[in-house]
């Protein structure tokens, strides 16, 4: 036996008492998990798809959380300290230079009797009297905070704060779907597999409640139901012959042409209308036809919001950059509009359950008999379209938190709603839908859509910091050209030295080499996870051997014992 030292002795000691932390710390951890009961229940009650689309909402309702506080942290705070006087700090103003006076007006209409409908309009539509608050823009039009040893440069934590939620949710979407698609790749691999460890291995024997037993009965369940599925539906591709195969691809070809001729003519539609309701109807509530065409149709508003911003039609540019008799603060318009499509998002999906889905359920309950209404039948839990719901708020959300600060928050408090609507539509009106997702496969879908609005809000954002020229009427950029100026300002404050390697990183002569290295790098583990599927096929193959081999043995044996038994006979 080998002796340790007491330095040995020491380490693994400490070793094992932190595993044993760390292991009693996660435990504690997932008892504080949100809606960690209803999400179990709905996962014994119907199935482990839809339970992944309430734990993709809970994911959802974490980042808004997170994004909120980094804009609090990095631009609500300091302001809300200098404001109320809780710290010794005053706001800094720099006067601006060489800009017309035509571009620093910004007139507000909010003068004159206000009837009280007006407040719910402006409400809706984020004019009025929120237009002034915090929650737009053009409230933040100083250019930094002055502190007893420091000033804070607001403008640059304005800009790093959209990036910073940008870049958190982009590692966020990644980190979750790598992990969700190892775990759709390993059990796509053996099918076989799966059933053994659901069958034998499936159980927690730590379970010794008996509703929480039953729930674990029903989410197997599911679970084999879900496998048997989806093997049926491959047996059946399996079993196509070549003139079916040609006959369905010709006939998704012809869907998806007519499918591509609809879209094409709404973006129309929503662009013409985009520019009727900006002309006409700027300070009028109008109903937004993107709630229904989804994730891009968001792009084609953006699109049309910057064409009109930038263009003049009967006079030039050249004074401002962009079109200030239509857009004296732009950056604010703009978050109006993201705010408008975020309110109006979520009372359709109230609305649609509160009058279509629960009328429905207690004409299904008391009017069976009608043939109508049994065509009709119970409204079912469609996972791809509630889905979709809320990818499109959250790119909502990704794109106007620039121009609308506190939209996270609004967006954290409509997924809560959501989710307790959803859960209670889903148990008193819905029925689960006779085609069974697998968890694993349906969050990695979920998270790929999410990446796709991510990758949407993205281009904008992007085009509209470094291309469009920033307001002068309102804003913390009031005094750069563009939003993205603010950087190379920055930079030239730094130390020579550390401005030439800030340089040095973002030039071609680092660019090119360091993307060649990351090709390499990238082949590298391609070939090396290469390299390991072949072992583990191997490997797999070594395995069906040795049974096969255990097979023959105990065949051989049986008939050993026969031919003995016979002869003694």
């Amino acid at each position: 036996m080998k002796y340790l030292s007491e330095w040995d002795q020491w380490k693994r000691y400490s070793s094992k008492s932190w595993k044993r932390f760390i292991g009693k710390a996660r435990e504690m951890a997932s008892h504080l998990e949100l809606w960690r009961k209803d999400i179990r229940s709905i996962e014994g009650k119907f199935g482990t798809g839809i339970q992944s689309y309430f734990s993709f909402l809970r994911f959802l309702v974490l980042l808004n959380l997170v994004i909120f506080l980094i804009i609090f942290l990095l631009v609500l705070l300091p302001i809300l300290l200098t404001k109320y006087k809780i710290t010794n700090s005053t706001f800094v103003f720099i006067p601006s230079k060489d800009t017309d006076i035509q571009c620093t007006v910004y007139p507000i209409s909010s003068s004159g009797l206000i009837y009280f409908y007006s407040y719910i309009i402006d409400l809706l539509s984020g004019t009025g009297f929120l237009e002034e608050t915090s929650l737009f823009y053009g409230h933040y039009t100083i250019d930094g905070v002055k502190f007893h040893n420091f000033s804070y440069d607001l403008p640059l934590a304005y800009l790093l704060s959209t990036i910073a939620y940008l870049a958190l949710s982009l590692l966020w979407i990644v980190k979750r779907s790598v992990e969700g698609f190892k775990i759709s790749l390993i059990r796509s691999e053996e099918h076989f597999q799966s059933y053994c460890n659901k069958i034998f291995a499936g159980w927690d024997f730590c379970i010794t409640n008996r509703s929480m037993a039953e729930l674990k009965h029903s989410s197997l369940r599911y679970e084999l139901r879900a496998d048997l599925e989806e093997e049926r539906i491959r047996q059946k591709i399996a079993e196509r012959t070549s003139e079916e195969t040609i006959r369905i691809y010709s006939l998704r070809l012809f869907l998806n042409c007519i499918v591509l001729a609809v879209l094409a003519a709404c973006f129309y539609a929503i662009y013409r209308a985009t520019i009727f309701s900006q002309e006409h109807m700027k300070k009028k509530l109008c109903p937004h036809l993107c709630v229904f065409m989804r994730l891009a149709t968001i792009c084609v508003l953006v699109f049309t919001l910057g064409s009109k911003i930038t263009s003049c039609d009967n006079y030039s540019c050249e004074l401002c950059g962009y079109n200030q008799k239509l857009y004296p603060c732009w950056e604010t318009q703009v978050g109006q509009e993201m705010y408008k499509l975020m309110i109006f998002d979520f009372i359709i999906i109230l609305a649609v359950t509160l009058f279509v889905d629960f009328p429905r359920k207690l004409l299904v309950t008391y009017c069976s008999s009608w043939k109508l209404i049994q065509c009709w039948g119970q409204q079912e839990f469609a996972i791809p379209d509630n889905v979709l719901g809320i990818v499109y708020g959250q790119t909502i959300c990704w794109i106007g938190a620039f121009f609308s600060p506190l939209l996270p928050a609004i967006a954290t408090l409509k997924f809560i709603i959501i989710f307790y609507v959803k859960e209670m539509s889903l148990l008193h009106t819905c029925r689960p839908s006779p085609r069974q997702f697998r968890a694993s496969n349906s969050n990695f879908f979920f998270l790929l859509v999410l990446l796709i609005g991510l990758c949407l809000a993205i281009i904008p954002l992007t085009i509209s910091m470094a291309r469009i020229p920033s307001s002068k009427a309102c804003g913390p950029f009031t005094n750069f050209n563009t939003t993205w100026e603010v950087i190379p300002k920055t930079v030239g404050t730094f130390p020579s030295s550390l401005q030439s390697l800030v340089h040095g990183i973002t030039s071609e002569a680092f660019a090119v080499p360091f993307f060649m290295i990351i090709c390499l790098i990238m082949f590298y583990f391609i070939a090396l996870a290469g390299a390991h599927k072949r072992v583990v096929d191997q490997l797999r193959e070594q395995l069906s051997l040795e049974s096969r081999d255990k097979r023959y043995l105990i065949q051989k044996l049986t008939e050993a014992q026969r031919d003995v038994r016979n002869r003694a006979d």
